[in-house]
């Protein structure tokens, strides 16, 4: 006899069956191919270099004495920045008469932390009218570049009236600077115009550069060559547990990533008085979440071209 309740029984998971969404199976996570690329500073570290991860290429490079400050452009602040890669410090005076600021006597001059965290700069939360005395540092051969006076006389959301002289009084100069949202800054040479350095912002992951470190367990200030990345979306992880062949997109969620500038900074390198020379911690990698979104691993292999000249970072990339 045909046991039509076992039929409809059967008919029913067949059904249903049917009707389930078939799995979709998910494509594993095909990381990028390791490139090795390199930048030239130059022995003396006289150039700054900017870099495109995702273009695997130099965007624009520019001599470190090109500028001396740069003004934010965000339309929500108004910081201004120094230029560290010549050691430059500014102090704040009590004056309020431009033109009877004519020393440097009794003035407390500060850095630009080199974290790039825009609280902890020399010039600070300044008003309008406020006089500085800015040392503009050194050049590549360590010659000084000397001192200015210098003020924002006016500040709109967009636009930053400023004047500035030597501290003897000669060179007076007044400008305008405008900002322009594509750019993290504009930038200002003190030896009387407005210059372009920085890359869009969109366009850029890494700086290449000397700039000035401080060191906290004696309170020094130092000028160091290194890496540090675009302060607009870029974070940084360090790695220094791992083998570079061993990390992989799976790891992102381990390690705390931070947007200090100087994450990678400059201690992946040591300088071995024994052989004279550099020597490269190829085991301090970092994972760089850059512009775009991407995640890639990075590390540094060599600090020398093959004449063996220095101030020629060698560095090992792959998009994970």
């Amino acid at each position: 006899m045909i046991n039509f309740k076992s039929i409809l029984g059967i008919s029913s998971i067949l059904f249903f069956a049917s009707c389930e969404k078939q799995e979709i199976p998910i494509t594993p996570h095909q990381p990028g191919d390791v490139i090795v690329n390199s930048v030239n500073l130059d022995s003396d570290y006289k150039f700054q270099v900017f870099f495109s991860l995702k273009e695997n290429k130099v965007v624009s490079q520019n001599y470190k004495t090109d500028w001396d400050i740069a003004f934010d452009c965000s339309s929500s602040s108004n910081n201004i920045i120094l230029n560290t890669a010549k050691f430059m410090k500014a102090a704040k005076t009590n004056a309020s008469d431009f033109s009877s600021v004519t020393d440097t006597a009794g003035l407390d001059f500060k850095i630009d932390m080199p974290s790039g965290n825009l609280d902890s700069t020399a010039i600070g939360n300044w008003n309008v009218n406020d006089i500085y005395v800015i040392d503009r540092g050194y050049d590549e051969q360590g010659v000084h570049l000397g001192f200015v006076k210098f003020s924002v006389t006016n500040y709109l959301s967009n636009k930053y009236t400023i004047r500035f002289a030597d501290i003897n009084g000669t060179n007076d100069i007044s400008l305008n600077i405008t900002k322009d949202t594509l750019y993290n800054f504009k930038y200002l040479s003190f030896l009387g115009n407005e210059v372009t350095i920085e890359p869009p912002k969109q366009n850029w992951d890494l700086l290449f550069t000397q700039y000035t470190h401080y060191f906290n367990n004696d309170g020094t200030n130092y000028l160091v060559t290194g890496c540090l990345i675009n302060r607009y979306l870029v974070q940084v992880a360090q790695v220094f547990n791992e083998d570079f062949n061993d990390i992989s997109f799976d790891d992102i969620d381990n390690y705390t990533f931070s947007n200090n500038i100087n994450t990678i900074g400059y201690n992946w390198k040591e300088y071995n008085f024994d052989e004279n020379q550099y020597i490269i911690f190829s085991n301090k990698n970092y994972i760089i979440k850059s512009v775009d979104g991407k995640y890639y691993k990075f590390h540094f292999i060599d600090f020398y071209d093959k004449y063996g000249n220095k101030g020629n970072p060698i560095f090992e990339f792959q998009e994970l």
